[in-house]
């Protein structure tokens, strides 16, 4: 069983589609660890995209991630990272796949629903900052 961390973000979460992704989320056969509710705080959200610090878009992202609530996740399946990322589909909603939540919940690239780890390191150290008790 591998674990990965995953959010629904602002947009999708004042967009109402909280439920949809999670009852999609079960229906994949992930089983969800752990879930909170909660707003990312300003240091959280530049620790989280610190890979990103030196690019333009850097505050952009983190206010976007600070603007609403969010729902973090800690999941688990087998190969959970790879499959996470199929279920959300391409980062911009228009090239996702049919079916994909981005596709069915993005609106656009800045605005796509969700988030999950691209790595079994990455997954680490995310779901270290939100679940540091999680092992």
């Amino acid at each position: 069983m591998e674990r990965t961390f995953a959010i629904i973000k602002p947009d999708a979460v004042a967009a109402g589609h909280s439920g949809d992704i999670i009852r999609l989320i079960e229906l994949n056969g992930f089983s969800i660890l752990r879930l909170e509710k909660r707003m990312i705080s300003k240091a959280e959200a530049e620790t989280f995209y610190g890979v990103h610090k030196e690019r333009p878009f850097f505050g952009e992202l983190v206010e976007y991630m600070t603007s609403g609530p969010v729902i973090v996740m800690a999941l688990e399946r087998e190969n959970a990272i790879a499959s996470w990322r199929e279920l959300m589909g391409a980062t911009d909603p228009k090239k996702a796949s049919l079916g994909s939540l981005r596709r069915m919940f993005g609106t656009h690239i800045g605005s796509n629903a969700t988030h999950g780890s691209d790595a079994p390191e990455t997954a680490a150290f995310e779901l270290g900052l939100f679940f540091p008790d999680l092992h």
